[in-house]
């Protein structure tokens, strides 16, 4: 429910692990198998000598640069902005309110006697809300809420912490009535994913199970 790229994650992950693999097979063969090092001995000068009669043979006139270096640091810049772009998609999708709303007057007071304003509320309000509520209940061991974007709306996403043992249907009521109630004390319905999830944390704690 947010704006994650999952699928360009995993696929650059895949690109970066396989060349990680890559060098790390070179760098092992290089030290453990003679006829690849003898290969590298033999490969690595001649590269160099080629490279070095590439840059030379591309100088910009005037000038002791090579337009080579100047492709190389352009590709670098491009790398920078989208590792930037790249970094700023992660998490997309989150919102800080939950609700808001406009009350404009055109010409002085309204006759109901509301002035003109704005009211939202905040997902931090939603978060506080549910957590002091849940904090009671023995088979959970933290709760957490955010606001996300999801199909033009907002709604809530709340992830809780069981313990090993616990009733997911108890634990699905309880978060059930706890938000119609916020929904009737904030006065605005929001479409609500919980997301039960269990871990290291709830095999070793030595808290009371729920069974």
């Amino acid at each position: 429910m947010n704006g994650t790229p999952r699928l360009l994650n995993r696929i650059l992950i895949l690109l970066f692990g396989l060349l990680v693999l890559t060098v790390g097979v070179l760098m092992l063969m290089l030290a453990a198998v003679p006829a690849v090092a003898e290969w590298w001995t033999e490969w690595a000068p001649s590269a160099s000598l080629r490279a070095g009669r590439a840059f030379a043979s591309t100088l910009i006139p005037g000038t002791n640069v090579s337009w080579l270096w100047l492709l190389a640091m352009a590709l670098l810049v491009l790398i920078i902005l989208g590792m930037i772009g790249w970094m700023a998609l992660q998490g997309t999708g989150r919102r800080d309110l939950i609700a808001w709303s406009n009350r404009k007057a055109e010409q002085g007071v309204p006759e109901t006697g509301e002035a003109p304003g704005q009211v939202s509320i905040a997902a931090s309000a939603a978060d506080q809300a549910l957590r002091a509520a849940l904090a009671l209940r023995k088979d959970l061991l933290s709760t957490s809420v955010a606001a996300v974007e999801f199909e033009g709306k907002v709604a809530l996403r709340v992830r809780v912490v069981a313990r090993q043992g616990a009733d997911p249907h108890s634990i699905t009521a309880e978060v059930e009535r706890l938000v119609g109630g916020m929904d009737l004390l904030f006065g605005h319905p929001c479409p609500v994913l919980l997301h039960i999830a269990s871990g290291p944390r709830a095999r070793f704690s030595r808290a009371e199970r729920v069974r």
